[in-house]
């Protein structure tokens, strides 16, 4: 095999991708491009470029996937509805194969033979980064440290860092770990592994404790525009702009926590402590536009698929053709998904309290208890004989044998 000439590393300048920048330049004597994304997360990208070259980057790559990350991962996962093992809306899930087609963009204009990441062995990471960079370049070689150095863990890691002049600011007590980007941030590890333990009160960044949040509720209006929000209480956003903003409104109320025990692709079990904000009020919101403009079979036929394309998204296969087919068929009924949702945040949750769309398919001419001339209650029993006739003959069977 000939030697690797290039590599693209996917960097957060923390402690894990600072070791691995040095440790590859080591280890295969090569030139490292630190590559960085910006899918949301804030003041965690200050001071990278001057970080990767101090630890011996040849360049340093940061590319803004914000608009792409919104528009193009997070609005179709929210479409479809998408919430893995009922609970979880993918932020990180999400993310990765944002991260990954940038990275690979990068991998293909600076000519690299090869990528690396920090993603650890036992978690989901590993899968999502590398199904998706066979996905652009099957021939693409991948590094991937964690699975063949001989450190064990921080301990060692924050050794290494030292004896080498590394820069970072990690201590060998870390109470959690965090991923951060537009649709939320994520903790786990740390204190968060006995399942039984409350995360502590000032652990949270994007939300208030629902106890201190505002003891009034408050109400907006979410347009959407074919299954996509467009505008909070009629003024239009663009994509980034819409989730920033209602990240910091349902984050005053202390609205989209989560506390999960989820099954990881690598088939063991990892308790994940999620604020998803701003989604957290589209899924709802959305749903709640569905109900009134799709019919009641899309329904019912969409929601029996939302485990499907949930897991697949989890397990790291958005650019598999199963989840591409998935998705042409949820777009497929989302034209009819405009209108506009009125919800109340308050202390921590989010309820839907109004809904209306030109594409309605709610009648309160059909629906109503009082007088009217479209609907004779009499046909409901024809109706139900005719529904409960399979019912009817199992009972005679089961009469019949007994």
């Amino acid at each position: 095999m000939k030697p690797i000439k290039k590599v693209v590393l996917a960097y957060s300048g923390g402690l894990d991708t600072s070791v691995i920048l040095k440790w590859i330049k080591e280890k295969y004597d090569c030139e490292v491009v630190a590559w960085c994304a910006d899918v949301g997360q804030a003041e965690e990208l200050d001071g990278l470029e001057k970080k990767a070259k101090d630890t011996g980057a040849s360049s340093y790559v940061q590319m803004d996937l914000r608009d792409s990350f919104v528009r193009n991962f997070v609005f179709p996962a929210l479409r479809a509805n998408a919430l893995y093992e009922g609970e979880y809306l993918l932020g990180t899930s999400l993310a990765r194969p944002c991260i990954i087609e940038g990275m690979m963009q990068t991998v293909a204009d600076v000519g690299a033979d090869a990528i690396g990441h920090g993603a650890t062995g036992k978690g989901n990471d590993q899968v999502r980064f590398e199904l998706g960079a066979m996905f652009f370049d099957p021939e693409i070689r991948i590094i991937a440290p964690w699975r063949e150095w001989e450190f064990k863990g921080r301990m060692d890691l924050i050794e290494y860092a030292k004896k080498n002049g590394i820069p970072v600011t990690a201590t060998a007590e870390k109470p959690y770990s965090m991923d951060r980007n537009l649709l939320h941030l994520s903790f786990e590890g740390g204190i968060l592994e006995d399942p039984w333990a409350e995360p502590p009160r000032d652990m949270f960044l994007l939300t208030r404790n629902p106890e201190d949040a505002p003891s009034e509720p408050e109400y907006l209006e979410l347009g959407f525009d074919k299954g996509n929000p467009v505008s909070i209480n009629g003024q239009s956003f663009a994509p980034v702009a819409l989730l920033g903003r209602l990240n910091e409104i349902a984050g005053r109320h202390g609205v989209g926590r989560v506390d999960i025990v989820e099954s990881r692709f690598v088939g063991m079990k990892s308790r994940g402590v999620y604020e998803t904000p701003g989604g957290t009020v589209i899924h709802r919101a959305h749903r709640a536009m569905e109900s009134i403009t799709l019919d009641r079979e899309q329904i019912r036929i969409r929601d029996s698929l939302i485990p499907e394309y949930s897991t697949l998204v989890y397990r790291g296969l958005w650019f598999s053709p199963e989840r591409e087919m998935l998705q042409t068929m949820v777009d497929s009924i989302q034209d009819v998904v405009s209108g506009v949702v009125r919800v109340k945040l308050y202390k921590g949750s989010v309820t839907v309290v109004g809904r209306k769309s030109p594409n309605t398919l709610y009648r309160e001419d059909f629906v109503t208890f009082e007088r009217d001339d479209v609907y004779d209650q009499a046909d409901a029993g024809g109706f139900i004989r005719l529904n409960g006739l399979r019912l009817r003959l199992e009972a005679l069977r089961r009469r019949k044998t007994t």
